[in-house]
């Protein structure tokens, strides 16, 4: 009995996967709407800088306030 629910719920699974590919719509990205005024692109520096060190930098902050603002007593 388990074999067969757990074939129900593959196929479910996998038709309602398939129905959403199917029935969603491109993002039509290449024909701009009214309004858009898109900017320069990003240079590699920059896009470093925003995704990969700015997310450091913040958490070493915050593990150090956490450290250094820590109440509870150091056992030794």
């Amino acid at each position: 009995m388990d074999k067969k629910n757990a074939l129900r719920a593959g196929a479910v699974a996998a038709g309602t996967t398939l129905m959403m590919l199917l029935m969603s719509s491109p993002a039509l990205a290449l024909t701009p709407d009214d309004g858009d005024d898109p900017g320069s692109g990003l240079s590699v520096a920059e896009t470093l800088g925003l995704y990969v060190v700015a997310p450091i930098a913040l958490f070493v902050v915050i593990a150090g306030l956490v450290m250094v603002l820590d109440k509870s007593k150091k056992q030794s």
